[in-house]
């Protein structure tokens, strides 16, 4: 483990800080399958200047927690974890899923000055894949089949392939990222709970509040951050509606799924330019 944990209602929630503490927050949440490893190569990029906030969120890499998955109680443990730590005025950023987190702490806590979007669809219907699988994803609400899926995708062979939608094509992770070797272990610290959470109950949660309804309803400086190689969401449709909600949208071609880790001085770089001037919207590829 690196960073704390950080002891708020909800549990023991491992938090790992960066940078000068007097600097601008930034808290940077991981997606599904994550941790806050997620974040490795792009905090260096960034924690010059400001204070960097890494979460694991409820039920994955170093956190405890069984229930509470949805966006709601991910989000009421975020706000504690910023009144423990003292923090207004943040930045909150959101990779895929966490993005969910990331627009759920800015409506609750009242702590987020700015939110962040990377490579997350406004709901689940621009998620190719789920349009294919959603009668088996209605399986992993039976426990027993969940459990065996998890365990399932223990396997290294299975668990690359499965993973391989994260990024561009040919991108290694063992080369430029985490490494696979770490990208296992968050498989394995992730409650097999989640699944059932993220892929069954979070479709129907954003087909009725979709993110872009959200973070319209925020009224807040937004960015959205998108690779052009992503394969998980037909891209130029969630950018539209992104856009039309007052987002500023960046699109960098060389990335996939996760920008973060495939490219962190592009996104670095669109970062430190956003906050520079957070009211400014533009769209832009990069």
């Amino acid at each position: 483990m690196i960073g704390e944990l950080v002891q708020v209602p909800a549990g023991a929630i491992h938090v790992r800080q960066d940078g000068p503490a007097d600097g601008k927050p930034i808290v940077l949440l991981h997606g599904f399958e994550g941790s806050v490893h997620w974040w490795d190569r792009l905090v260096p990029l960034l924690a010059d200047t400001y204070r960097v906030i890494r979460v694991d969120l409820l039920g994955f890499g170093c956190t405890t927690g069984e229930p509470g998955f949805d966006q709601r109680s991910q989000s009421e443990m975020l706000t504690a974890v910023l009144e423990r730590l003292d923090i207004t005025d943040a930045t909150a950023v959101g990779h895929s899923w966490g993005a969910d987190s990331a627009l759920g702490l800015a409506e609750l806590s009242g702590r987020v000055s700015e939110v962040v979007v990377v490579d997350q669809a406004p709901d689940c219907a621009e998620i190719r894949i789920l349009q294919v699988l959603r009668p088996v994803l209605r399986l992993l609400a039976l426990a027993p089949i969940g459990r065996a899926v998890h365990a399932l995708l223990n396997t290294d062979r299975v668990l690359r392939r499965a993973l391989a939608a994260g990024f561009a094509p040919g991108f290694d992770p063992d080369i430029a990222g985490p490494g696979w070797s770490q990208l296992r272990s968050d498989h394995r610290a992730m409650s097999w709970r989640a699944n059932r959470a993220v892929l069954v109950e979070r479709p129907q949660a954003l087909a009725a509040r979709p993110l872009d309804t959200q973070l319209r309803a925020l009224d807040l400086p937004a960015l959205v951050i998108h690779g052009k190689h992503d394969s998980l969401y037909r891209w130029r449709n969630t950018l539209d509606r992104y856009a039309a909600a007052g987002a500023r949208i960046e699109v960098i071609d060389a990335a996939g799924h996760s920008p973060n880790v495939e490219t962190p001085d592009r996104v670095a770089a669109i970062l430190r330019d956003f906050l520079a001037d957070p009211s400014r919207s533009r769209s832009a590829a990069s």
